[in-house]
């Protein structure tokens, strides 16, 4: 059993069902899933917002959090999914922006923001969100985002179920950290 079918099986098995709002994925970490048996009972829907006029009509994305912070951060990536579960009847949303190459004075290629949001039964949620850097070529960079991002919900889902997941913030010399917010 392959990674992918795992996280399908572990979605079954704690009744997740997932809505995605991918930028630099472009809709590959929803294909994965699509890609196992069963994926309509674990996938509610996918929107890939890749402009910022996209992230803002269809997701809720604020202007101002666009100017603040770029579109390449965790706080579009949050709004991102949170706008996406406002709209879905899934329980956990994936949001992604990011960049697979190089742009000029923007941050470093394969730079990818992911945020997660649980929404609990009684309709409060938890937000985490994450940058990861990822090396190779624009399609390499894109698949292992789509992937980092499913592994990593379930990693998530398990810490919301008893075991605590990492928060601690690295040095400031860069790295990757989750934040969790008060929300809700």
């Amino acid at each position: 059993m392959n990674d992918i079918e795992s996280v399908a099986r572990y979605m079954h098995e704690h009744e997740l069902t997932l809505v995605t709002a991918e930028s630099c994925t472009a809709g590959l970490i929803a294909a994965r899933l699509v890609d196992v048996h069963g994926a309509g009972d674990i996938l509610d829907c996918a929107y890939v917002a890749y402009s910022a006029t996209a992230k803002q009509g269809c997701l809720d994305v604020k202007e101002s959090t666009i100017e603040s912070f770029g579109l390449t951060s965790e706080e579009v990536s949050m709004e991102m999914a949170h706008g996406a579960i406002a709209r879905s009847q899934a329980n956990v949303a994936i949001a992604n922006t990011g960049i697979a190459e190089s742009v000029p004075d923007g941050p470093p290629e394969g730079t990818q923001c992911f945020a997660w949001v649980f929404k609990g039964k009684n309709g409060v949620g938890r937000v985490f969100s994450k940058t990861h850097v990822f090396h190779g070529t624009r399609n390499e960079v894109r698949a292992a985002s789509a992937d980092f991002a499913l592994l990593e919900m379930v990693r998530l889902h398990q810490g919301l179920r008893g075991e605590p997941p990492h928060n601690e913030r690295p040095a400031a010399t860069g790295g990757e950290w989750d934040i969790l917010p008060n929300w809700g």
